[in-house]
Formats: structure tokens, C-alpha cells, sequence
């Protein structure tokens, strides 16, 4: 074997065990939570209820998730998720609500929501996008700005009451068992639904132009510009792309809730990030995989469902994640230091 395969296949063996250091790190935070409830007296037992309700669960928060890993990778965030999943489902039953008034065939109909929800999403990115990039704002301070303002336009849509719409078999995909015909995927539609999206989106992460320049602009932004990439309109574009996976977020919401209601998703951009940060992503920017993001969507769903098994009140669980998402941006913070040293 030649000096130069020998390299190749050194440099090769080292990829795949840093994949698997990573897969393995990825895994450690959910391992943990369900060891440390397991040991919890009384050791109430998982089953596949269970199981089935915290994949449900892990559905809303690991869509916008998918998206927010983007974001994030590329050094931004958004504070407005939870308010334009609320947005958007209210998009969703109105456009449903007209529909069945024009008397629509209920499949078109499902797809035009889907598209409204899906389209509504991406406005809020675009909108996000533009504040970032053309005023320079932070984007912690102009998220913080469209959170309040996607909410103010949702109650302002629905009259601020809930907006009730015919779901033409859209809630079968949330339910907790799939219904008959459907009942060997032991897992609800929209459980799959969020694992070929995720496939999908690490593939885009990994082996794609648009996952490689979000890497690059979160690594260092100024090199990134030196390279030659267009930075504000990549920017705009990963938030336009979040925007849109939050919209089917929100139109998984209007399913489960069988009404758009924009006062819904309070304080869920808590879980989103929770969820990226957890699953390895840096709010510094220039790190962050969907499989990590996966299990920090699982581990904060299967959190909040063993405290409900375990009979605890609300803001127990709100107090448990709070300190969650702090010990997850110390270790991010800690990474950092070790790194720069």
C-alpha cells in the first residue's frame, strides 16, 4: 500500500470514528434522562403507549427543530417560532374553513392548507430574513420583535379566538395509534413524516451547497464573505427554509388541535432550541447535526412525559427544563473555551 492510500485510508478510519464519538454523544443526554426517571421511585414502566406518545410529542418542536438547526449552524436564532407556528395554524383552518365553503374536494383542500401553512412560515423567515440582513439587527433582538408581532397578526386573523375548520382526516395523522388501515406503522403518519424530513434535511446538512454555506457563515462569517459567498442572501434564504418547515409545524399543530388557535405554542421556542443545543448545536454558529437535534426532541418529549407519569405538576416540568437548556449552553460555552485554547 502506497504512503498516499495509506493517508486516505488513516484519514477515512478517523472520519468514521468521529461519526461514531458523535452518534454516541448524541445518544448520552436521552440514555441519561431515561436512566435518571427509571431510578426514580415509583418506576412507572414504559410501554408502547408510551413510546408512541412521545414520538407524537416529539413531532411539532423536532419539525421546527430541523429548521432551527439551520439557523443556528449558521450563527442565528429565532425567538418568533413559537408565535408563527401559532400563525400558521390559524393560516391553516381559515383557508380550510373557506375551502369547505366553496365546496373544495377535500384533498385539494388539504393541499392549499398545506401550502398556506407551509407559505405562511416561509413570510415569517423572509421577514426575519430582511431584518437581519438589510437593518444589521441582531438576531436575537429582531426575533424577539416578530415574536410579539406574528402572534399580534394570528389573533388578529382569528378575531383572537380559536378558528374551529372540517380537518378532512388531517388529525388521523397526529393520532397517538394510527388508525386501522394504517396501524402496522405502530407509530402515528406523522412520526414518519418527521424521520424522512430529517433524513432529508441531514443529506442537505452534509452534502449540499446550501448545508455547506450555513456551516461556513456560522464558522466565521468574514471568511466566509472572503470566499465569495453572498452571505445576506444565504441568510435569508435559511431563514425562508426554516420559516417553511415551521409552517408544516404549524399545520401539525392545527391537526392535533383540530382548531387554529393563536395562543397556542407559548414558550415552545424554548423547546426548539433546547432541542438543537442539546443535540451538539453552538450558538456561536458552525455546529450542529439533525440527528443530535433529533434526540434533544426526544429527550425533552420523553421528559415532559415521564413527569406526567409521574404525577408532577407543570411548572416542575418548566423548572426541570429551564435548567436543561441552561447545563446545555454551559457545555456549548465550555466546548467553546476548550477548543480556543
Amino acid at each position: 500500500m502506497s504512503s498516499t492510500a495509506a493517508r486516505t485510508a488513516f484519514a477515512s478510519s478517523g472520519a468514521v470514528a468521529r461519526r461514531v464519538r458523535g452518534l454516541a454523544t448524541h445518544l448520552l443526554g436521552p440514555l441519561l434522562v431515561v436512566a435518571i426517571f427509571y431510578a426514580i421511585p415509583p418506576h412507572v414502566p414504559v410501554t408502547l403507549l408510551n413510546l408512541q406518545t412521545v414520538a407524537l410529542h416529539m413531532v411539532i418542536v423536532g419539525i421546527a427543530a430541523l429548521g432551527m438547526t439551520f439557523v443556528i449552524v449558521s450563527g442565528g436564532i429565532d425567538l418568533s417560532i413559537g408565535s408563527a407556528i401559532a400563525l400558521a395554524s390559524v393560516t391553516a383552518a381559515l383557508v380550510l374553513k373557506h375551502t369547505t365553503a366553496a365546496q373544495i374536494p377535500p384533498l385539494n383542500a388539504l393541499v392549499l392548507a398545506l401550502l398556506a401553512a407551509m407559505a405562511t412560515g416561509a413570510a415569517c423567515g423572509l421577514y426575519n430574513g430582511l431584518l437581519i440582513t438589510l437593518l444589521r439587527l441582531p438576531p436575537f433582538i429582531a426575533t424577539l420583535g416578530t415574536l410579539g408581532f406574528y402572534r399580534g397578526v394570528a389573533k388578529w386573523l382569528s378575531d383572537s379566538m380559536p378558528v374551529s375548520a372540517p380537518t378532512h382526516g388531517l388529525e388521523q395523522w397526529v393520532a397517538t395509534i394510527p388508525p386501522a388501515p394504517l396501524r402496522w406503522m405502530l407509530f402515528a403518519p406523522a412520526v414518519w413524516l418527521l424521520a424522512g424530513l430529517a433524513i432529508f434535511a441531514a443529506l442537505v446538512l452534509r452534502f449540499s451547497i446550501f448545508g455547506r454555506y450555513a456551516l461556513a457563515i456560522g464558522s466565521n462569517e468574514a471568511t466566509a464573505r472572503l470566499c465569495g459567498i453572498r452571505v445576506p442572501r444565504w441568510k435569508v434564504a435559511i431563514y425562508v427554509a426554516a420559516g417553511a418547515l415551521t409552517g408544516l409545524a404549524g399545520l401539525m399543530q392545527f391537526a392535533r388541535l383540530t382548531q387554529g388557535d393563536p395562543t397556542v405554542a407559548i414558550g415552545l421556542e424554548l423547546d426548539v432550541i433546547a432541542a438543537v443545543v442539546i443535540g451538539g448545536g453552538s450558538l456561536a454558529g458552525g455546529q450542529g447535526s439533525i440527528a443530535g437535534t433529533l434526540a434533544g426532541a426526544f429527550m425533552m418529549a420523553y421528559l415532559r412525559n415521564r413527569c406526567v407519569a409521574l404525577g408532577w405538576s407543570n411548572y416542575v416540568q418548566e423548572m426541570i427544563v429551564g435548567h436543561i437548556i441552561i447545563i446545555a449552553v454551559a457545555l456549548d460555552q465550555w466546548r467553546l473555551r476548550r477548543s480556543a485554547a
